[in-house]
């Protein structure tokens, strides 16, 4: 069962940086004619939606109860 403790402990670390640390995401914009190309690349960085890092701090917080009582 320590299997699931160490389970919770990544969901509740995840759940934490969720909330703290942005994903970057790329986008790249172009049009090419015949042999020429013009093209533009985005980058932007966004945060997870708040619900995301509760989700994941409370699958967290029951997997060490679980895993804690089945020990």
């Amino acid at each position: 069962m320590k299997n699931l403790v160490f389970v919770g402990v990544l969901l509740l670390m995840l759940g934490a940086l969720s909330f703290v640390i942005p994903l970057p995401h790329r986008e790249n914009h172009g049009v090419k004619i015949g042999d020429a190309k013009i093209g533009v690349q985005t980058e932007t960085s966004e945060k997870l939606p708040p619900a995301v890092g509760v989700v994941l701090l409370a699958g967290g917080v029951l997997t060490l109860v679980i895993g804690s009582r089945k020990s």
